[in-house]
């Protein structure tokens, strides 16, 4: 089997792996009881978080672990809302947003806040002008992703926060870094609040985090707060925390030379599909990792489930709605024929040069099958 599937999840690392297996076995103890093997489990959880916070460039008591980037997501966009709606109840993000927050705006609507959304240049990016007319004195929170988990854009958050802080000093800025983490370099003085998952850098699924600049003020998604979890109810989740760690360390260490033969390998992908008649929507502004394009006259399901009999697995648009049309193209073109035959490979530096060959050949195959249908 070729996974070419990497921006939906990723195999975990034999040496995180054995960090959740070891921390499993020899630490059972509650972080939150006080007998012994609690306070060693509270010690280690101490260790784990101070380890993140090196890598990201925070204060170990400025992260929550939650389950998931979804839920942190959620938490921040919910927390902020409920904890500042009497400053104003004008909230905005984009379409090239996770799921998780575009549900979440649309939730807040209900209960009653205006939300805008951030209109998209031709090129995938955000246009700048527009955020800065579309922030007001009532404007509470800012919510726009490092990077777009369907084509793989980049935002460029210095330039927002810049733009925020010239509109409202008072508003929030939060920021969606989960396709980011292991992509490019996190810069978290940037944002206020900003989500992460470990399934995306080789870790365990279930264990994600949110950082939340200390001074800010959210209200708990879940209740059943303690010391340890101060800010989200719930026992402390040690295995996956340490293991979590242990992938951000590893992710942080080997970034720059990871990058550069991910950037290898999409080069290779573009030029093998270049003879072809297709719609690219990934450009340079993107991370190299993701590579989005449009097949045109074939629907992107019956290729990828064709493509799969091959071996090979890439995807739709994103894990969580890989059976809709794809709501960041569909904002980009305004074409429905480009939305609904978009096709996301993503690749990691795992990826070999001889597993991109298959697949091309496999692409090869597969797509003139399906022309001639």
């Amino acid at each position: 089997m070729i996974y070419l599937d990497y921006s939906a999840t990723t195999p975990v690392l034999e040496e995180v792996l054995s960090s959740y297996i070891k921390v499993t076995r020899d630490f059972i103890g509650n972080a939150n009881s006080i007998h012994n093997l609690g306070v060693k489990s509270k010690e280690l959880m101490l260790k784990a978080s101070k380890q993140i916070a090196e890598c990201l460039g925070c204060k170990w008591n400025e992260i929550i672990y939650t389950s998931g980037a979804s839920e942190s997501n959620m938490t921040a966009v919910k927390g902020i809302c409920e904890s500042y709606k009497n400053r104003g109840k004008h909230i905005i993000t984009s379409k090239l947003e996770h799921k998780s927050i575009l549900e979440t705006f649309e939730y807040m609507e209900k209960q009653g806040f205006k939300v805008s959304y951030v209109k998209i240049n031709v090129d995938g990016s955000l246009d700048m002008k527009d955020l800065e007319n579309l922030i007001t004195e009532d404007t509470i929170l800012v919510s726009l992703c490092a990077v777009n988990s369907e084509v793989g854009f980049k935002a460029p958050l210095k330039t927002i926060r810049q733009i925020i802080n010239k509109k409202n000093k008072l508003t929030l800025f939060h920021s969606d870094m989960t396709q980011a983490l292991g992509k490019m370099k996190i810069n978290l003085s940037d944002v206020d609040l900003a989500s992460f998952s470990a399934h995306k850098i080789y870790s365990p699924k279930g264990i994600g985090l949110l950082y939340k600049r200390a001074n800010i003020n959210i209200t708990p998604l879940i209740f059943g707060l303690t010391e340890n979890t101060p800010l989200r109810g719930g026992t402390p989740a040690l295995p996956l925390i340490v293991s979590f760690s242990k992938g951000i360390r590893i992710a942080s260490e080997n970034l720059e030379k990871n990058v550069e033969q991910v950037k290898k390998l999409k080069q290779r992908l573009e030029k093998g599909l270049a003879e072809y008649n297709l719609h690219i929507n990934s450009n340079n502004l993107c991370v190299p990792h993701i590579y989005n394009l449009s097949l045109l006259k074939i629907k992107s399901e019956t290729f990828v489930r064709a493509i799969e009999k091959e071996g090979i697995c890439i995807s739709t648009t994103t894990a969580c709605s890989s059976l809709e049309e794809s709501t960041t193209l569909s904002a980009i073109t305004n074409d429905k024929t480009v939305s609904t035959t978009s096709i996301r490979i993503s690749i990691s530096h795992h990826t070999t040069e001889n597993e991109i060959d298959k697949f091309l050949i496999s692409f090869d195959k597969i797509y003139n099958e399906l022309l001639l249908k």
